[in-house]
């Protein structure tokens, strides 16, 4: 039983250190991850390595999994330690806010899972969960603002029939109680707040706003209104 611990534990050393790897290349290569190349740097033998990942696709996919789960865990965290549940801009910003911080502080992996697809990789069902961590906190914090009758009424284009009915199921799936117009508002948020985040993260915002910290606020006190959270 003590030889079967040690083993455990060298193999999940072991791969910690070559997710570690796989992340520096990330930085300076981009998503074409090479296993040769991470077993030359680590001093292991490829078909070693190839014990702990049997190719790229299971490689990036323990990348995608890490890296949503830390974006979903700085949410989830942000969210937490806002004492004033009834402030529920405040705890929207307070979420957009560590998103942005996480995705400053890991641009390479932030670009991994939402960046450009990986060519020829196709994501599995497995992070699927991990993906659902930061929008249900957005969505949490809005289904709140509902249910304590402090969402207001928003302006906004009629849903088609079609359109209204999927999104009440997309609603009842992940178990989130909100009405269609309103989760397609959240929605709407949702892709704004990751669109801000990338045109910073991306160099979309050099030599046109300097005072980014500012502007990012007021990026998403408007998604805030949009919502109709006050």
């Amino acid at each position: 039983m003590e030889h079967t611990g040690i083993r455990a534990r060298v193999r999940a050393e072991l791969t910690g250190e070559i997710k570690a790897a796989a992340r520096r290349q990330l930085a300076t290569e981009g998503a074409n991850l090479s296993l040769r190349a991470i077993a030359r740097e680590l001093g292991m033998a490829s078909s070693a390595l190839y014990r702990y990942f049997a190719n790229r696709d299971d490689l990036l996919t323990a990348l995608i999994i890490d890296a949503y789960d830390g974006l979903g865990e700085a949410a989830e965290t942000a969210d937490a330690r806002y004492r004033r549940r009834g402030d529920h801009v405040g705890r929207w910003l307070a979420v957009a806010r560590a998103l942005r911080g996480w995705a400053l502080a890991a641009p390479s992996e932030y670009a991994l899972i939402l960046g450009s697809p990986v060519p020829g990789y196709r994501a599995p069902t497995d992070t699927t969960g991990p993906a659902s961590r930061a929008p249900l906190v957005l969505a949490g914090i809005v289904a709140d603002a509902a249910a304590a009758g402090a969402l207001d009424e928003v302006p906004a284009p009629p849903l088609p029939a079609k359109l209204r009915a999927e999104l009440t199921a997309v609603a009842g799936q992940v178990n989130v109680p909100l009405d269609a117009p309103v989760l397609a508002r959240m929605m709407l948020a949702w892709t704004e707040l990751y669109g801000a985040i990338s045109f910073e993260l991306f160099g979309q915002l050099d030599n046109l706003v300097g005072r980014r910290d500012e502007w990012f606020d007021y990026q998403a006190r408007s998604m805030a209104a949009l919502i109709g959270l006050r």
